[in-house]
C-alpha cells in the first residue's frame, strides 16, 4: 500500500501542474478569482500535495541505494537558505519571463533578481531537490527528488520557450539583454550589476521562513535537519 499511496500522490501532484491549463480550468478560475486569487489557491493546493508526496515517500518501503553522509546533510543545510531566498525574492517580483512573477513593472535596465536568473523559483526547486536527492539514498526518495529535479529542468525549458514565443524574438532580446537563465551568467558577462537596495521585508521573510522550516522539519517531515 505504501508504494500505491506514493504513486497516487506523485501522480496527482504532477497532474495538478498540467491538467488545469490543458483543460481550460485555469482560465476559468483566473476569471472567477482573479490572478492573485488563483495564485493563492494554486499555491495552497500545490503545497498540500507536496507535503502529501513527501509523507508518502517516507511511508513507502525502504530500499537503500546509497548511504546517507554527513557531507550531504551539511549540503542541505547550506543550500536551503539560498533556496528560500530565491523563492522569497522571486515570487511576485517584476518578472515577465517566469510564471511566478508579475508581468508588469519590469525594467530591463534594472532587472533585480531577474538579472541573477530569469527562473528563480524553478532554480529553487532544482537546488532543493538536488541536495535532498544526495542526502536521501533510498528508492522512494530518489524517485521523489529525482522527478522534481527533472521537472524543474524541463519546466525551465518550457517556460522560456513559451515566453519567447509570446513576446517575439525582438522584444525577447531587448528585455533579456541584462538577464540570464543560468544564475550569475549575466553578472560574469558584465551585463548585469546587482544593486544593494534589497527589500528589508523580503529579507525578513527569508530569515523567518528559513527558521520556521529548520525548526519544524523534524515535527512535520519526521527527520531532524541537524547534520
Amino acid at each position: 500500500m505504501g508504494w500505491i499511496e506514493f504513486a497516487v500522490a506523485m501522480g496527482l501532484f504532477m497532474a495538478s501542474h498540467r491538467i488545469p491549463a490543458a483543460l481550460g480550468v485555469k482560465d476559468s478560475l483566473v476569471n472567477a478569482l482573479g490572478p492573485r486569487g488563483y495564485t493563492a489557491l494554486f499555491s495552497l493546493a500545490s503545497t498540500g500535495l507536496l507535503f502529501w508526496v513527501i509523507w508518502a515517500a517516507g511511508r513507502a518501503p525502504y530500499v537503500s541505494l546509497w548511504d546517507q553522509t554527513t557531507t550531504a546533510r551539511w549540503a542541505v543545510n547550506l543550500v536551503m537558505p539560498v533556496v528560500i531566498a530565491l523563492v522569497s525574492f522571486g515570487v511576485a517580483a517584476s518578472n515577465p519571463f517566469a510564471f511566478e512573477g508579475r508581468s508588469t513593472g519590469f525594467d530591463p535596465e534594472r532587472p533585480g533578481i531577474v538579472g541573477l536568473t530569469r527562473q528563480p523559483l524553478l532554480w529553487a526547486l532544482l537546488l532543493w531537490s538536488a541536495v535532498h536527492l544526495w542526502a536521501n539514498g533510498d528508492l522512494a526518495h530518489v524517485l521523489l527528488f529525482g522527478t522534481f529535479a527533472a521537472f524543474s529542468l524541463a519546466g525551465m525549458a518550457l517556460v522560456e520557450r513559451r515566453r519567447r514565443a509570446a513576446m517575439g524574438d525582438a522584444d525577447w532580446r531587448a528585455l533579456t539583454k541584462r538577464t540570464s537563465l543560468i544564475p550569475f551568467a549575466a553578472l560574469l558577462a558584465r551585463l548585469w550589476k546587482p544593486t544593494f537596495s534589497i527589500s528589508l521585508m523580503r529579507a525578513a521573510i527569508t530569515l523567518l521562513a528559513w527558521a520556521t522550516v529548520w525548526m519544524s522539519h523534524a515535527a512535520v517531515i519526521g527527520v531532524s535537519p541537524m547534520p
